[in-house]
């Protein structure tokens, strides 16, 4: 299948329910409305495409480009690729969860995160903080620079309540999965929380919540998974 061919097959698929509720998320259009669900499907049929998935998200359709990000193959991935992705990311769904994921499991995850969240374009530092995020959440403890990871975490507790609004979502996210997932930091990153208080988020004409960062933390404790890293960042 090529891309335009899978496209066809995405525009059957789609729901007008659920394409509501992804335009109450900020999903701009063209957008069909398919399900995460059904574009698993796709995505167990092709496993990974590194030039279909650039084809896909080239589309400018959420539901292709979405698709793009769980068919990536991360190891053929480039720099220039990724940030061509987020050029052209044209959400915060897209930026913060496929590109972010896809960034995070290349191995530019570090690199381009830390370049991103020194930007003064909110989209930008926001997909910054989502990729070191989900970075974190892979990366073992042995291989990340904890001094380093503490430095960002301060910064967090300094200026997140002045940052913008997704910046502040996203950071919010990092302070949650390091401690999470970053045993020797989890202690550290609750506590920090606790300084940081709650962040108010305008989260729009949606039912979401913002979770208070040690209450996140304390669950995933709760059941034991401290630590546990995962095999991807996709889902």
């Amino acid at each position: 299948m090529n891309a335009n061919e899978i496209v066809e097959q995405l525009r059957v698929l789609g729901k007008e329910s659920y394409k509501n509720v992804l335009l109450k998320h900020g999903i701009p259009e063209p957008v069909f409305g398919v399900s995460v669900e059904e574009l698993k499907k796709f995505q167990k049929q092709i496993k990974k495409n590194y030039q279909l998935a650039l084809d896909l998200f080239e589309t400018g359709i959420y539901d292709a480009m979405y698709l793009a990000g769980l068919i990536a193959d991360e190891k053929k991935m480039r720099k220039q690729d990724l940030q061509r992705w987020l050029a052209l990311a044209h959400c915060n769904s897209l930026r913060e969860y496929s590109v972010a994921w896809v960034t995070a499991d290349s191995g530019y995850g570090w690199e381009l995160g830390l370049e991103w969240i020194a930007s003064k374009e909110e989209a930008t530092a926001a997909t910054g903080w989502a990729s070191l995020a989900s970075w974190v959440a892979l990366m073992a403890d042995a291989d990340l620079d904890l001094a380093e990871l503490k430095i960002l975490l301060g910064h967090v507790r300094e200026t997140i309540h002045a940052q913008d609004n997704r910046v502040r979502s996203c950071m919010n996210g990092f302070v949650i999965a390091v401690g999470a997932y970053v045993a020797a930091l989890t202690e550290f990153s609750m506590e920090l929380g606790r300084q940081i208080g709650p962040v108010q988020i305008d989260v729009g004409d949606t039912a979401c919540k913002v979770p208070f960062s040690p209450d996140a933390i304390a669950k995933v404790q709760a059941r034991g998974s401290i630590g546990k890293k995962r095999k991807t960042s996709r889902c």
